[in-house]
Parts: C-alpha cells; structure tokens; sequence
C-alpha cells in the first residue's frame, strides 16, 4: 500500500512537470516573447528595444505569480494544516492549472492580446506552484529520513520523465517551425493551421489534457491520513503562522536555509523562465529548436535528479545543494560571455556553431544540476520540518522559495531595459546564487525539526 502511495505522489510530479517544461521554458515563453517582439516592431521600435521590452514583458507576468504564490502559500498551508485536509485544496489548483493552460489556445502570435496570455499564464502558473505546495507536505509520510532524499529525487526524476515525453510530443506533432512543419517534417496534427500558428498555441491545451489524464493515478492511490478535522479558520491560521515564523528566531538552521534556498531557487527559476527566451532573442533560435534544446535539458534533469537521489542518501542533502549551486553560478557565467560571434571575449569565425553547441551543453547541466538542487532541496526541508505542522512548514518552504520570486525576474528585466541588451539579464541570477551559498554555509545538514 506504501508502495502504491508514493507512486501515486510520483505521479504529481509527472502530471505538473509539463506547465514547467512546454510552457514556463521551452515552447510558450519563447513564443510569448518573439509575439510580443512582433507586437513591438511593428509600433515601429528598433529590433534590440523590441527585444528587451517583450523580456521585460514576460519578466513582469514571472514577477506578479511570484508574488501572488509567495505570500498567499504559507497562510494556505496553515489552513489546510488547521482543516486537517489537503485534498479540497489541490482540487482547486488543479481546476486553475487547467483552465490557465487551456486558455492559451486563443494566445495571438501577431501580439494582439498579450494581457490576455500573460493573465491566463499567471492563473495556470499560480494553481501549478499552489497545489505542488500541498502534495510537497506530503513527503515526510512517504518515507523515513533515510529514504526521503531517495523518494524526493526518484519523484523529481519521474517528473522530469514526463516532461521530456510531453515536450517530444509536442515537437513531433505540434509545434510548427517556420516552413510549416513540426521537426518531423509533418504537418501539425488534427489539421490545426500552420500560418496560424495553432500548432504552437495547441501546446496549452495539450498540457492541459495531459494534467487531468496523469492526475488520475495521484487521487486513486494517494489517500489522506485520518486526522482531526476542524473548521477551517482564517484567523486560526494566521496565528499559527504567526508562530512558526516567530520560531524562527530560536531556530537559526532553518530561518538560514529558508533565506538560503529563498535566494538560489529564485535564481534557478530565473534560469528556467528565461532560457528559453534567451535563446529565442540572443541566439535566434526557432521555437523547435528550443525545444530540442529542451529535449537535451529535461534528459539531463532526469538523470542527474534520480542519480541525485542516491548522493542524497549517501551524502545527506546538504552537500548535493552545495555542488550543485556551485556548478550553476559557472554555467551562468558561461552564458553571459556567449554571443553568436563570441565565446569569453573571443571573436568566432562567421557562421560558428560553438555558441549552439556551449548552449545546448549548459542546457543539459542546467536541467540536470537545477533538478538535483530541487530534490535535494525538497529533501533537506523535511529535515527541518515540524511533523505536527507539515503542510505549514512547506508553506513557509514555498514562502522562501516565493517571497521573492519576483525578484529574479524583475531584476532581469530591469537590467535587461536598462542596458537594452538580452544577454546582460542573466548576471543578476550570478549575484543570486553566490548569497545563498553565503547563507548555507549556516544550515545544519541534519536540520532542526525541535524548536530549542
């Protein structure tokens, strides 16, 4: 019955990975940018304003979910941790990610009703990062210290499987390139028009499909603990939480790992939300082509997250974090020295293929140390979770890894407008990274779960 219950939650991560992958990364946030490139020259800006104001755009949509997730996560925890119930809640985000995705099908490509893109992007974003809160509160029921790190990257693992399935789907049958044709060299499937790029834009829909599909699994075989039920209260709540955080100051391990992993996993998002886009206005890559580059990354996230796990297990979480946010600081430097004529200052022969071939490299160390870094993440959360209080904890965990989700972003942007160059956004996810390896040099490996 355990067995069946943790592959039912591995099925969660199956399910979402898709919004992350086809949607925040590899397929809509690159399409969104280059509509609203178009959107841009034609109101007769120059091609590296157009550029940079769609970036800042989409930087803006990141930033208003990010905060919206970040403030509303842990007093949604304290709820469902009070009502002793977490299904209701997932139920309802998942309702969000679904209507969110499939209201992209009426996304323009000629960037004539953005507003309604980034709207309904946020919605299916906040219900995805909402509902992956709750069933993250469910770990520490999966398995015992020794076994979480193992369950929490095999999870990560599983999910990033999915979304490397959905992703070569979509390129195979969906995703049209500029001839028309998907990577196959076939016409997008079900007769949806390649001029109109309904291919594309059928990615949402698909993704949406695929969640009510994989979430079956999750409800059949995930069964809530019996628990004492009570009202649920708003004010009960906002006690409670009020608590946790004062704890926090006789809790230095955890209050530091919160500020710790608050800073890296908003600079991993930034990475995720605008390396495709990245690659789109810096590189000038297709949307297929991004996706292939997708393709490689997700491959690399699998592995790494499942061989992830078991350094996990062997070394504890802490180091695993450590080498990985390490790892991404130097491929974010990497980046920020590449341009299509150059490599570290160095001039290229015209017509190189070295940039695509350095990017298509970071995208496998970016999927497979960005994953790892989350499962080990995930894993060294519960080492400083209150058992009594899971879903809070989490809450608190999702509080740190979106209080400031809109800085990344916004940082990018602004850096981004401000020097009217694409390239240059990424060095504030450099300067993001570094301070949260600052704090973690604080965060006991084995955490606190008792408040001293």
């Amino acid at each position: 019955m355990t067995r069946r219950r943790i592959w039912g939650w591995y099925f969660f991560d199956w399910a979402n990975q898709p919004y992350h992958t086809l949607l925040v990364t590899f397929i809509f946030g690159p399409f969104f940018v280059l509509a609203a490139r178009e959107a841009n020259l034609a109101q007769g800006l120059a091609d590296d304003v157009a550029k940079a104001d769609a970036q800042g755009l989409w930087s803006l949509g990141l930033t208003i979910a990010g905060l919206i997730v970040g403030f509303g996560a842990p007093i949604m925890g304290a709820l469902a941790d009070i009502s002793g119930r977490r299904m209701p809640w997932i139920v309802v985000f998942s309702a969000m990610f679904v209507l969110g995705a499939g209201a992209l099908w009426w996304v323009m490509p000629d960037g004539s009703n953005l507003t309604w893109a980034l709207f309904f992007f946020c919605l299916g974003f906040i219900g995805a990062e909402f509902a992956t809160i709750f069933t993250n509160a469910q770990l520490p029921t999966l398995g015992d210290a020794k076994t979480v790190g193992r369950i929490s990257g095999s999870g990560f693992a599983f999910g990033y499987l999915g979304g490397l399935i959905s992703l070569v789907f979509a390129l195979a049958l969906l995703a049209e390139q500029s001839n028309g044709k998907t990577i196959l060299g076939l016409d997008p499937i079900l007769g949806l028009d390649a001029a109109a790029r309904e291919g594309t834009r059928a990615v949402g829909p698909f993704v949406a499909i695929w969640f009510l599909l994989f979430m079956v699994p999750y409800f059949l075989w995930v069964r809530e603990s019996v628990t004492q039920r009570k009202r649920p209260s708003f004010a009960a709540a906002l006690q409670s939480l009020k608590t946790s955080i004062g704890s926090l100051g006789r809790r230095r391990s955890l209050a530091t790992y919160l500020g710790s992993s608050m800073l890296y996993r908003d600079a991993l998002n930034g990475l995720y939300g605008f390396g495709g886009t990245y690659a789109a206005l810096v590189l000038g890559w297709e949307i297929t082509k991004v996706g292939i580059f997708g393709v490689i990354s997700v491959i690399g996230a699998a592995l790494f997250s499942f061989l992830g796990g078991l350094l996990d297990r062997r070394f504890g979480p802490k180091p695993v974090v450590t080498a990985c946010a390490i790892g991404l600081v130097l491929v974010c430097c990497l980046i920020l020295s590449m341009t299509p004529t150059s490599v570290a200052g160095i001039a290229l022969q015209s017509g190189s293929s070295l940039p695509d071939t350095l990017f298509f490299a970071c995208g496998v160390l970016i999927g497979g140390l960005g994953g790892t870094l989350q499962a080990a993440s995930r894993s060294l959360m519960v080492r400083h979770t209150d058992p009594d209080k899971p879903t809070e904890s989490f809450g608190l965990y999702g509080l740190s890894g979106r209080a400031t989700a809109f800085l990344a972003p916004m940082l990018i942007g602004i850096v981004t407008v401000a020097t009217d160059n694409v390239r240059y956004g990424i060095a504030p996810i450099i300067v993001l990274f570094l301070l949260g390896l600052v704090l973690l040099f604080w965060v006991k490996p084995d955490g606190d779960r008792v408040v001293q």
